[in-house]
């Protein structure tokens, strides 16, 4: 069966080749009798008339009976139980992996602040000396 991503990419092809197509046909127009572009003028409103026409066919043959698009969800793909549980295990392995990221750097945050408060604590300079704005501007002179 075909992907509906096919069906879009094709159905936008057949949309460039026409606007193509029409742009070549129009280019002669202007030198035509009146009567001859109205003919062409009443095929081009029954060509589109008739794309309408087959589109609307497509879009019923896609969601029988008023169906929605949620409701038959991998009815066209054949997916039974298992093929659905199977789509969903990537995204529950996703989430539990992103909560696992989560916790590490919020361990490693506070691993890194206890660092600093134990280098404070145990440094021969007062904390009073880390806040004082000219004393950060020597350290970064000595680094």
């Amino acid at each position: 069966m075909m992907t509906n991503a096919l069906l879009n990419r094709t159905a936008a092809l057949q949309d460039r080749q026409g606007l193509k197509l029409a742009s070549y046909l129009s280019l002669g127009t202007d030198e035509l009798p009146h009567d001859i572009s109205e003919r062409l003028r009443v095929a081009r409103i029954q060509a589109l008339s008739q794309r309408k026409i087959s589109k609307m066919k497509s879009a019923h043959s896609v969601v029988p009976n008023g169906g929605t698009a949620a409701l038959t969800w991998g009815h066209e793909e054949g997916l039974g139980l298992w093929g659905r549980i199977g789509s969903i295990v990537p995204l529950i392995a996703l989430v539990v992996g992103l909560l696992f990221i989560n916790s590490i750097q919020n361990d490693n945050r506070a691993r890194e602040l206890a660092e600093v408060d134990v280098a404070i604590l145990t440094d021969v300079l007062p904390p009073a000396a880390f806040a004082d704005p000219g004393f950060i501007e020597f350290l970064k002179a000595e680094l």
